[in-house]
């Protein structure tokens, strides 16, 4: 049995953080950073089963051309990921009622779309690109073990190597989306590339305030990156610890971004909801 301390029930059965009951969950699930870019998800429902918020996570399960889904937002950064990917396995795979796991496993479909910067001249502002694979600067998914089983050994090294890694007591991980669910999705008409899961949004990303960075030459080495024709294509916050914790556990998951500012070319679309309501439209189809 699971002790209290380590799964946490609220009062009316749901989980601790989400307050989504296990029957609410969807196994086809669009995830978003912003709580109200769920209502944009909502919207094209054709019913609404249940919509459900705390904190920074809202969720709303409905059918969309016959596909039970859930749309739930994550907030920022990649530790609201261990949160929320923890819940959600909890709420498919963990009996509530025995505090024990289920002998059948459940594998959830988990589509991230997002808003990111672009670090190279082919993905300028307005672009899709799909996470194929994530360098996580945060360190999350060296909390759990075996990591090393899905992480790409191979490409870290390389990386560290090309970018003379200076950063002390941090090193990036590398892991891949799920091929399946990246082919679905992407369908020929998405760049497929490898984005950075930066933990923080000012200098972890190379921006310069007040503040002196560590590395001012990162951001260059980042965009030379090149493996074996791979290179660095955005940046965002949540893609490494979405696909590594998934992998770990069994679930399909991948992150999908709408550039919105060319770290490159220095320019900034701050009118990204169109953009960014298209490729809403597209998941929905393909997922």
């Amino acid at each position: 049995m699971i002790a209290p301390s380590e799964l946490i029930i609220n009062p009316d059965g749901s989980c601790f953080h989400l307050h989504l009951k296990p029957e609410q969950l969807a196994g086809k699930i669009i995830m978003v950073g912003d709580p109200d870019r769920v209502n944009t998800v909502a919207s094209y429902f054709d019913t609404k089963e249940c919509e459900v918020s705390s904190r920074e996570f809202h969720t709303i399960t409905g059918t969309y051309k016959g596909k039970r889904i859930t749309t739930l937002s994550h907030g920022i950064g990649t530790d609201n990921i261990d949160i929320v990917l923890n819940e959600l396995d909890a709420l498919a795979n963990i009996d509530f009622a025995t505090r024990t796991i289920k002998p059948e496993f459940r594998q959830l479909t988990m589509v991230r779309v997002g808003t990111s910067g672009g670090l190279q001249p082919f993905v300028p502002v307005g672009t899709y690109v799909a996470a194929e694979k994530s360098i996580g600067f945060d360190g999350v998914l060296y909390f759990y073990a075996g990591s090393e089983q899905v992480r790409d050994g191979i490409f870290e090294s390389k990386l560290l190597k090309q970018l003379e890694w200076k950063l002390s007591g941090i090193q990036p991980y590398v892991v891949s989306a799920d091929p399946s669910l990246i082919e679905q999705i992407t369908q020929g008409d998405i760049i497929r590339g490898v984005t950075i899961a930066a933990n923080g949004f000012y200098g972890p990303q190379g921006r310069q305030l007040r503040l002196p960075l560590a590395d001012p030459e990162l951001n260059r080495k980042i965009e030379a990156f090149d493996f074996n024709g791979s290179r660095i294509t955005n940046f965002e916050m949540e893609s490494s610890s979405l696909a590594g914790l998934s992998a770990l556990m069994g679930h399909r998951a991948m992150t999908v971004c709408c550039i919105i500012a060319g770290r490159v070319t220095k320019d900034m679309n701050t009118e990204y909801k169109g953009s960014i309501t298209g490729l809403i439209e597209t998941v929905l189809d393909r997922i």
